[in-house]
Order: structure tokens, then sequence, then C-alpha cells
């Protein structure tokens, strides 16, 4: 093999386009820029994402940088806040209710940091290797739930209407149900006695 003698691969370049050569080939004439307008004169080219005047989409677009829209829908548990929960079973309703993570969380994870003294039940909550070290050490168990965190969401705010209907139900005074015997009496007008 010389210098000389090496090629290409067959296939891999390709000749390229001779414009203007006749109308035989299907780009003489016009040469492929068809007839009038800026992009068939020479220098016809404005600039790279130009829309004609028309906000371009580089700057309609919003710019927010590295921020996640998802952060404030995820909480991080210390092992050592695990100690705060009156329960044993530990899952996103019942941090919730011990007020370890807010109201809006859909999703939760467990971070090794302090120890760990009960036995706890872990239940749809990711962890780190070390927290499910320790967990496991203090006689804990991690269970998986195969309902995702959506389904759990709307599960929690079912049970939360429905407990408001109930709350309303009882609340309703006994008054409403006497009204119509009231109604009955004023519509029958008295007879006068001679």
């Amino acid at each position: 093999m010389k210098l000389n003698t090496i090629k290409p691969a067959v296939g891999s370049t390709k000749a390229a386009r001779r414009v203007g050569r006749g109308n035989g080939s299907g780009f003489g004439k016009t040469a492929g820029r068809g007839i009038k307008g800026q992009k068939s004169r020479t220098g016809g080219f404005h600039k790279v994402g130009f829309e004609g005047g028309q906000m371009p989409i580089q700057r309609r677009l919003p710019k927010r940088g590295f921020r996640s829209l998802t952060k404030k829908y995820n909480a991080k548990i210390r092992t050592s806040e695990l100690g705060k929960l009156d329960s044993d079973i530990v899952d996103i309703s019942s941090l919730k209710a011990a007020n370890l993570i807010s109201e809006i969380t859909l999703t939760a994870k467990i971070y090794l940091s302090g120890e760990v003294k009960k036995k706890f039940t872990i239940q749809g909550i990711s962890m780190t290797e070390g927290a499910k070290k320790a967990i496991e050490s203090a006689g804990g168990k991690v269970v998986e739930v195969k309902e995702t965190v959506v389904e759990a969401a709307k599960k929690a705010a079912a049970a939360k209407t429905a407990a408001k209907k109930a709350a309303a139900v009882k609340k309703v005074p006994k008054k409403a149900a006497a009204e119509p015997e009231v109604k009955k009496a004023a519509a029958e007008p008295e007879v006068k006695k001679d």
C-alpha cells in the first residue's frame, strides 16, 4: 500500500453537486434556487434563527436554567428523624402525619444520618444502601409497594374528601327535618267556632 493508491471506501464519499451546468441535470438555469426572492440572490441569507422579524423560538422559550420543577414534591428524611414517628410503619402518610414532610410531597428518600433505635417497616419509600442496612440491622424490614406515587396521592385525596363528607353529614341540624310539619300547619287555615 502506498499513499498514491489509498482511496476512500466505496460509497463513503459523494461527488459535489455541479449546479448551473444545463437543464438536463435538473439544476441548470436557476441552480436549484427557484425564481427571484431573497434566497435566490447572492448573499441572500439573513442569520441563523431569524424568523422574519417575528420573535424567534430561542427568545420565546423561557430560560429556567437547572432548577428542578419537581423538587418541591420530593423530600429527604434522616434516619435519626424516624424516631419522631408514633407508628412502626413508615410511609408517605405517616411521615405527613408526623410533620416530617410537607403535605404536597409525593416522594421521599431516607438517608443514613444518625441511629435507628426502633424496628421500622418501610413501605413505598426509597432509601440509600447505608440507611437500608441500618434499618435492617435494628430489626426493621423494607416492603416494596407496587402502587405508584400518583395512585397513592389519588387514594389519599379520595379518603380526605370522604372524611369531609362524613363530617358534613354529622353537622346537619335536626330542625331541618321538623320544618315540613311547621309549613303544613301554616298552610291549613284556622276554622272559627261560633
